[in-house]
């Protein structure tokens, strides 16, 4: 990002850190004072390549390459028009067509390819697919809407849980400081040893510091996405008890006929000394019924097996 820099006044990232880029629908760059100097009545050209801009279409450029800037402003304005679903089509053939016709449509005018002829395919298009893309704009749009209400509620649940943690941790600061007031109080008025009224108050504390205090949360029943769930229900589900089976045992292949030596067994693998290249087994490994005797005899049967072939 340091090495950013306005091709019209040409500062840096690296001389101004607060430089802010903004790009247009053309995807050329410009700093935000060279915005505002170059577009004071509302529209004017690109020093670049002199298409007609406005100052509110403006807005800061996000990514490095001002190509991704430009490619993400027109999939935009394209996909506000090619809003057709998969559900809209007779066949996933025709769907995959409708989608690759698309991505032509944004790279041609990302390209700067047949522009003219592009821009008239994407009227014809809006033209024959008029009521089609209306309909489904106002299914978009009520999708949106539920979706906000949804975050809405789950704002405000989250509001409410943090101002009842507050409200609880508030309570609890009050209390401590009437307790150290009952204290001093006690300490000074008592007739008592002060030693022992300062044990009783310990161990009063702490009988209290063990009592966790929850706080209340709404209830949620159901999902973001609308799915709902049953959390915390006072139902308490069986837990299926999971029966163990029998310990692993190991069973030798079945070689057929073969020229060369045989692998050893596992005795003579215990007695030969070939365990001590082998990492011994530990406690759960051998609570699984698991042995190193076993791969080391797999090892030494995969090193021999070159020489193995049928009759």
């Amino acid at each position: 990002m340091d090495d950013q820099a306005c091709p019209r006044c040409k500062t840096t990232k690296y001389r101004n850190p607060s430089l802010k880029l903004m790009v247009n629908v053309c995807g050329h760059a410009l700093c935000e004072n060279c915005v505002d100097l170059l577009f004071l009545k509302g529209s004017g050209s690109c020093p670049d390549c002199n298409v007609p801009l406005r100052r509110s279409n403006f807005r800061v450029q996000l990514f490095e390459d001002s190509m991704v800037e430009k490619e993400i402003d027109i999939r935009k304005r394209v996909l506000k028009d090619y809003n057709k679903k998969e559900e809209d089509f007779a066949t996933l053939r025709e769907y995959n067509d409708y989608l690759e016709e698309i991505e032509t449509i944004v790279y041609n005018l990302c390209n700067n390819i047949d522009i003219v002829g592009t821009n008239k395919r994407i009227e014809q298009y809006k033209k024959d697919n008029k009521e089609i893309i209306m309909k489904n704009k106002a299914k978009i749009g009520r999708e949106e809407l539920e979706l906000e209400e949804i975050l809405e509620i789950e704002k405000q649940m989250e509001d409410l849980r943090r101002a009842e943690i507050s409200r609880l941790e508030q309570e609890a600061k009050k209390q401590k400081i009437r307790e150290k007031e009952a204290l001093i109080d006690e300490l000074m008025f008592a007739e008592g040893d002060a030693k022992d009224i300062l044990n009783t108050f310990a161990q009063s504390i702490a009988k209290k510091e063990e009592v966790d205090v929850v706080p209340i949360v709404p209830k949620v029943t159901q999902f973001s996405t609308g799915v709902k769930f049953s959390r915390g229900s006072g139902s308490q589900h069986n837990v299926p008890v999971i029966e163990e089976g029998p310990l692993y045992k190991y069973e030798a292949p079945i070689i057929p006929d073969r020229c060369g030596p045989d692998p050893p067994s596992i005795q003579n693998i215990i007695n030969g000394g070939y365990l001590h290249h082998v990492r011994a087994e530990n406690e759960t490994e051998k609570a699984g019924g698991y042995s190193s005797t076993l791969p080391c005899l797999r090892a030494l049967q995969d090193a021999m097996a070159g020489l193995y072939h049928a009759s």
